[in-house]
């Protein structure tokens, strides 16, 4: 590609497995870090090569637990003192984005506090996919790349030439997600009605919407504890469903998410690889997103247009 000698990519420790695939697609070497650590936890971060005038890409997904966070801020620092000519923070999950509002009284909102981090440690611009809630791009005041998975996961649901499809969505603040899905390809869409009793505990359920028969796939953004999806997928095939896909970008897959997706109703889990999976589970597959933000990046280096990337 050109411009090749203009920008240098690096990663954090847990996203390396991430940009090594994107620096393969890229053509170039991934940039040699070293992050030292001491006894009691506190690690330093050491750029081994001149990065004097260059364009700096730090991959790094900000999931638990903050050690990761807190990598990326030190990369940046170091890269800022270090006379790096644009410091870009590709992050392909952008952690803490749960919190982007005040929903009771006393609590912290925690990705606008992430955005000012990043912001003040000095990034120029920030490339992410799938946030969990749109608005957050404007707690930056730096351009912000806002890519979708629906650029990979589209692409396999029409592969699977499914008769009879359905979108779901497994509740009502993720139907407009589902509702474009199900514009793209043509189908309708169901939604699904659920009452928490507290954090990532369903109290009640409901389907709205005809999935007998039907080929159900369910989108959201990311899956945690399963609980919801599961539950969603059971629900369905008592239903009448044929079968229940779910989609989903970001496979967070805490406690015990890997069980109840082995255990529910569910045919098999998509996810993107935004997120590193080693639990064993023969229901999900990951799809590389590592091409898209290469050509993202390929696109930010050259100065070119990335809207043509978007399939919805």
């Amino acid at each position: 590609m050109s411009k090749n000698n203009s920008f240098l990519v690096f990663s954090g420790t847990k996203t390396r497995y991430l940009a090594e695939k994107i620096c393969t697609s890229l053509g170039c070497p991934l940039g040699n870090l070293v992050m030292t650590r001491f006894s009691d936890g506190e690690f330093v971060v050491s750029y081994e090569q001149s990065i004097r005038g260059k364009d700096v890409f730090l991959v790094q997904s900000t999931f638990p637990n903050s050690d990761n966070l807190m990598e990326l801020l030190l990369m940046i620092d170091a890269a800022k003192r270090a006379s790096a000519r644009q410091i870009i923070a590709v992050i392909p999950y952008f952690g803490w984005a749960r919190q982007d509002r005040k929903d009771k009284p006393r609590v912290s909102i925690g990705a606008k506090l992430i955005a000012d981090l990043l912001s003040v440690s000095g990034i120029d611009r920030l490339i992410t996919m799938d946030l969990h809630a749109d608005q957050i791009q404007g707690f930056f005041n730096v351009p912000v790349d806002h890519l979708y998975a629906s650029g990979v996961l589209l692409p396999y649901v029409q592969s699977l030439k499914l008769d009879n499809l359905v979108i779901a969505s497994p509740d009502v603040g993720g139907s407009k997600r589902a509702n474009t899905y199900a514009k793209y390809l043509g189908c309708p869409l169901v939604l699904c009605n659920k009452t928490r009793a507290r954090a990532n505990v369903i109290a009640t359920m409901q389907i709205i919407g005809d999935v007998k028969d039907k080929n159900v796939v369910i989108v959201d953004d990311m899956v945690d504890t399963a609980g919801t999806i599961t539950k969603a997928a059971d629900i369905m095939k008592e239903a009448g469903a044929t079968s229940v896909r779910a989609l989903a970008s970001h496979c967070v897959m805490s406690g015990p998410a890997t069980e109840r997706v082995e255990a529910s109703s569910l045919d098999e889990i998509v996810f993107t690889d935004s997120i590193p999976y080693t639990d064993r589970c023969s229901k999900v597959k990951q799809i590389s997103v590592a091409d898209m933000f290469a050509e993202t990046i390929r696109r930010v280096v050259n100065n070119e247009s990335i809207s043509n990337q978007y399939l919805i």
